[in-house]
């Protein structure tokens, strides 16, 4: 019997006719809204004889394949006399005066697909076939007309099925697996930790009734196993396609590729995918993605198919060991050829940015797959920060002024579209008086003259019209000013424009105050969305500002771990800035008759590097060689970080003090099971420092809820100290000693954000 398998147009097209440019990123496509825009103008144009947004469909068999192919096609024209043309718009922020007829073979392709279906639904014999770009901010146009023959076009869909069979093949031949493999698929433990099965239920449920999910999951109960098997096992029934497990933090990055591989080992065929940032996994030692620069860049898609094909033929667990050893066999670029398998994949783990970030995000693949597609948000306690990054933009004057110079000469037209945004530069310093000021309105005029400069930027490095020092500068003020524009589209009442002199230099930010509107925006179409984390506490406050939707619910699952696990105590000393000279002595010898009381390894969390070096060099002058110490450094490598959590050695003898810093590495995602970790001290409430951005969020909050100091200083620092304190009991079996420092702890406010357990 044959196999059947549905595919849209395009994505077929795609795969088959895969083309373009891994070149620096660079791409002259609109975005989807203005696309959307671009084509309605034009469908606008049509005659009562022509239509739009026309669906067409049909069956074509080939082998033991029977393939059902359908799509919508822009617009079916009639002519005068009577004749028939299938219409293909495309719009492009770039030139149009650049497209060439055969620039694009891919578009052509998916219009002869359309002409096929629609000539065979209506019986016709010939059929014209028209490709139309437009130009997203003037208008302009460029048209070409091709007729063909209806069995010209059979023979061309057969030609291109027969290109895309052996992916077909390959993913009925894993779907089979995969869902076998779930049907059969048992717990990965003996059983359900304590809290384990009542988030995997809630989970579920979402999942099935298709509502988003906010979940308070302490440590122990083991949250990422407690989101993944429920997730795969509605897989299994046919409530999803794919998982996105998206993380903040290369260490809950692994958690999730460590469930995934417990589950294989107890019989699961499923594909997960880990998108690793392409400047840690690029082959280069400079990430460079000209054609002439990179052999991996050099014919990706000529070669990309195979190299596919290879990989998820061969690998279930297709993490950045596999992808860069399958990318160096194929010598394809590896970050591409991640993003390719996990269009295929059932899951991908990824940092947060490739579903909310509107600079990056994987648009088409999520809008393909979007309604049946679930969100794991693991420790989404750190979203509404990220989200504010991804969700603000900044431009400077300094690059605008080196681009008015550099291109007087070569190309007059850019020349004066970054002057322009230079002269209103030197406007916004003006205003100021040179000082740094902000203020709510939206900055049309810095918008639309950011918008001309994106437009002139994009023509020029079209036509590679470089300067003489080379295009690096203009291609990333370009992108700033993309980004600036992009964001600009969102810019309401939940932002404000942050204005910075500093000399001659003035830098705008369009900052995000608020991101539970775009956050909520992002997350529309979804199957469902988990947000979970040991520290989403209190849960409204994080349901407001991630954007919960009316229906969305939540769930706070107790600690499964005895308090009496915990020696947990406040030693009430002032850690305010004001106070912190006076208490650093103090502080110094509080740690060291710690850890003479008790030998053992203990990790010290403290509000700020500067504040953390003046405890640590009293501290060694006090008790100078007697205990070993660690004191983390800003920006450390990878290596450097696992060097010094391997000194809390189980098996060691030395009582050891780690110095660290509150929202650090060492602060979250760290797992120090039994005698690893005796103890931790967190001195201070981790309030955020002051700053224009934090006063701008608190003054938001302030007038919106009332409650802006809390929203903006109190929970996100005491959600430090929650994920501090957590690294202390990771097991049933551990216990230890838990020391808060400051005498804020004893107020109502800070104290009725501390866990339960802790019986402070």
């Amino acid at each position: 019997m044959a196999e059947r398998v549905r595919v849209a147009v395009r994505p077929l097209v795609e795969y088959v006719f895969r083309s373009g440019s891994l070149d620096g990123e660079f791409r002259s496509t609109a975005s989807l809204t203005e696309g959307t825009k671009a084509h309605q103008a034009i469908q606008k144009e049509y005659g009562e004889a022509d239509r739009s947004e026309v669906y067409v469909s049909g069956e074509f068999e080939r082998g033991e394949l029977v393939f059902e192919i359908d799509g919508r096609c822009d617009g079916v024209r009639t002519g005068e006399d009577g004749s028939v043309a299938i219409e293909e718009i495309k719009s492009t922020a770039g030139d149009v005066a650049l497209i060439e007829e055969e620039s694009y073979p891919v578009h052509w392709a998916q219009a002869y697909c359309y002409a096929c279906l629609y000539a065979r639904e209506h019986g016709l014999d010939r059929i014209r076939i028209q490709l139309t770009y437009v130009q997203v901010e003037s208008g302009q146009q460029k048209r070409f007309l091709r007729e063909a023959s209806a069995t010209e076009l059979e023979s061309f869909v057969a030609d291109v099925l027969d290109r895309y069979a052996p992916w077909a093949l390959l993913t009925i031949r894993r779907r089979k697996l995969r869902d076998e493999s779930i049907a059969a698929l048992p717990f990965p433990y003996r059983e359900y930790r304590k809290g384990q099965r009542k988030l995997a239920g809630a989970v579920y449920r979402s999942i099935e009734a298709g509502t988003g999910l906010f979940a308070r999951a302490p440590t122990g109960i083991g949250k990422t196993m407690s989101t993944v098997f429920p997730s795969v096992k509605a897989m299994g029934q046919g409530h999803l396609q794919q998982i996105f497990y998206l993380t903040a933090k290369s260490t809950t990055r692994a958690s999730a590729e460590d469930a995934f591989s417990r589950l294989r080992a107890e019989g699961l065929r499923l594909q997960a995918v880990t998108i690793t940032a392409k400047e840690k996994i690029c082959f280069q030692d400079k990430v460079d993605c000209r054609a002439q620069a990179c052999e991996f860049a050099d014919g990706y898609y000529d070669r990309i198919n195979g190299a596919l094909l290879d990989l998820l033929s061969s690998e279930d667990a297709v993490d950045r060991g596999a992808i860069e050893k399958y990318a160096r066999k194929h010598r394809v670029c590896p970050f591409e050829m991640s993003l390719d398998a996990a269009y295929a994949a059932d899951a991908v783990i990824c940092d947060y940015n490739y579903v909310f970030d509107p600079r990056v995000s994987l648009k088409r693949m999520l809008a393909e797959k979007k309604s049946q597609t679930a969100l794991l948000i693991d420790e989404a306690h750190n979203l509404p920060d990220r989200a504010r990054e991804m969700y603000s933009a900044e431009l400077d004057k300094r690059s605008f002024l080196q681009l008015e110079r550099e291109y007087k000469a070569a190309n007059p037209a850019l020349r004066d579209a970054a002057k322009a945004v230079n002269r209103l530069f030197i406007g916004l310093r003006k205003r100021g008086n040179g000082r740094s000021y902000s203020f709510k309105d939206k900055p049309e005029e810095l918008l639309l003259a950011a918008e001309t400069f994106a437009s002139e930027a994009e023509k020029a490095l079209a036509s590679r019209q470089g300067a003489p020092s080379g295009d690096d500068l203009l291609l990333e003020t370009y992108f700033a000013a993309s980004a600036f524009v992009r964001i600009g589209k969102l810019y309401d009442e939940r932002y404000a424009v942050l204005v910075d002199c500093t000399g001659h230099e003035v830098r705008a930010k369009l900052l995000c105050l608020d991101p539970s509107e775009p956050l909520r925006q992002t997350g529309k179409g979804f199957k469902s969305r988990v947000f979970f984390s040991a520290t989403l506490s209190p849960l409204g406050f994080y349901m407001d500002v991630l954007g919960a939707k009316e229906d969305d619910y939540s769930v706070s699952i107790p600690s499964p771990f005895d308090p009496g696990q915990w020696d947990a105590s406040v030693r009430p000393l002032s850690t305010r800035y004001a106070d912190r000279e006076r208490s650093v002595g103090p502080i110094a010898r509080l740690l060291g008759e710690l850890l003479e009381r008790r030998r053992g390894r203990y990790l010290f969390f403290f509000p700020s590097y500067a504040f953390m070096n003046d405890v640590y060099a009293a501290f060694a002058a006090g008790y100078d060689g007697k205990f070993a110490t660690l004191l983390q450094e800003a920006g450390m490598s990878e290596p450097e970080r696992e060097a010094f959590l391997a000194r809390f050695s189980e098996d060691a003898e030395e009582t050891l003090a780690g110095f660290a810093v509150l929202g650090g590495a060492f602060s979250e995602g760290v797992d120090l099971v039994g005698d690893r970790l005796t103890g931790v001290v967190v001195v201070g409430v981790g309030l955020p420092q002051l700053g224009p951005e934090r006063e701008l969020i608190r003054e938001y909050y302030e007038a919106a809820t009332g409650r802006g100091f809390e929203y903006a200083y109190v929970i996100p620092g005491m959600n430090k100290v929650l994920q501090a304190g957590g690294r202390l009991i990771r097991s049933e079996t551990d216990s230890g000693t838990l020391v808060l420092v400051d005498d804020r702890y004893l107020q109502p406010a800070y104290r009725r954000l501390l866990p339960e357990e802790w019986r402070i």
